[in-house]
């Protein structure tokens, strides 16, 4: 939904209630059509707007955790980790260091007009501002720019020209799954994307930029203007409990049925998530040649 149209909804106090893919997607992108497996519903606001307190929020501000609740996040977490989950992809081999012992770090870009950078970014709405800031931030590291998935594919808003992200980042990797990335680098930096969350998981230095849904909890270095209403600490089995296992619901590709957040891992897992057909495929040709079509005018 547009910005403008949400506004007026507010104004005019007609209940909304926001509907997110959720942070376990499925084994391809949104964009290219392919239906989540997980949701998440706030009654409050997105998840992403830091103006304002979400569901989301209030778990992670008020949540009381207890130690089962903990072991499967936990466990969860082992599994997800072990297994290269990501939110729309797994698996990869593992990566040399390019600079070797030199410090690693992985800038993922965004679409730019979405609504969790626009949102969540807090005017920082462009993916070479971000590249900007991160070289300023680390002079003497190795950067590794990673363009949004949906960017690559054709359908969505924030490329920038190899030439320019040079400028600022040693190496733009664009056909390896992110997981891998995750794993090779010592430290990922972001505006908003949930791959600081999975750089979390994988028990990695997370700096934020913007105000994304996982910082202000004690687990990340934060440099934009985290709202102070954040201010209890959380453990890493905290964050994943309430991000991954109360705060989604998830879909069974199989049954068809609600499920807890382990059936739908698992079937990530084993593939038997995969959901492609025709749509799906037109869609990512509409993706390529649209891409194609970008390149020549630029």
């Amino acid at each position: 939904m547009p910005n403008e149209s949400a506004a007026a909804l507010e104004h005019s106090k007609t209940p909304l209630i926001e509907v997110e893919d959720g942070f376990l997607r499925s084994k391809g992108l949104g964009a290219d059509c392919v239906p989540p497996l997980s949701i998440t519903v706030d009654r409050l606001g997105p998840h992403f707007d830091p103006s304002k307190p979400s569901e989301l929020e209030n778990l992670l501000q008020f949540g009381v955790f207890s130690e089962e609740l903990l072991g499967r996040a936990r466990s969860l977490r082992e599994v997800i980790v072990n297994a290269g989950l990501g939110k729309y992809e797994a698996g990869g081999l593992p990566l040399d260091r390019p600079a070797r012992a030199r410090r690693h770090i992985l800038v993922p870009g965004q679409v730019e007009d979405d609504r969790s950078v626009l949102l969540g970014g807090c005017g920082l709405n462009s993916n070479i501002d971000l590249l900007v800031r991160v070289r300023k931030h680390a002079p003497d590291a190795f950067i590794i720019y990673k363009p949004h998935p949906d960017v690559i594919a054709g359908h969505r808003n924030g490329s920038i020209p190899e030439r320019m992200v040079l400028q600022f980042a040693d190496e733009v990797v664009i056909d390896q799954p992110i997981v891998p990335l995750i794993q090779m680098c010592d430290e990922v930096h972001v505006n908003t994307s949930l791959a600081g969350f999975e750089a979390l998981m994988r028990e990695k230095l997370v700096t934020t930029y913007g105000v994304p849904f996982y910082a202000g909890w004690g687990l990340t270095t934060d440099l934009g203007p985290v709202p102070a209403r954040r201010s209890t600490e959380l453990s890493l089995d905290e964050l994943v409990a309430a991000v991954l296992l109360l705060y989604p619901r998830y879909l069974d590709p199989v049954t068809g049925l609600p499920c807890p957040a382990e059936t739908v891992v698992r079937r990530l897992v084993d593939g038997s998530a995969a959901q492609d057909s025709l749509v799906v495929s037109m869609r990512r040709i509409q993706g390529k040649v649209m891409r194609r079509f970008r390149e020549l005018v630029r």
